[in-house]
């Protein structure tokens, strides 16, 4: 039994450009990348999917959770400094 093949997302991408051009079918494109007619349709399904998410504000957002998380680990910091500073206060 043969295993299963494992595309990267590079080729992928590349190839579901190649489909969304419209230059050459499913059927010509497959074969140069020895793949199924049907893998091609797929992906390119996939990226007509995907192509929303490039433009909505999802980019901004994850740079708002960006200063947050640097928010957050300064807090921990200090936090961490005091639990410090009082733990050496017990031991005495």
């Amino acid at each position: 039994m043969t295993k299963r093949r494992s595309f990267s997302d590079k080729f992928k991408a590349t190839v579901a450009l190649e489909a969304l051009r419209g230059d050459k079918t499913a059927q010509e494109i497959a074969p140069k990348h020895r793949i199924h007619p049907t893998q091609v349709t797929t992906w390119k399904r996939q990226a007509i999917k995907g192509l929303t998410g490039v433009f909505s504000d999802k980019v901004r957002k994850v740079e708002n959770n960006e200063a947050e998380v640097k928010e957050l680990h300064a807090k921990i910091r200090k936090l961490a400094v005091e639990n410090d500073f009082l733990s050496q206060g017990l031991k005495r």
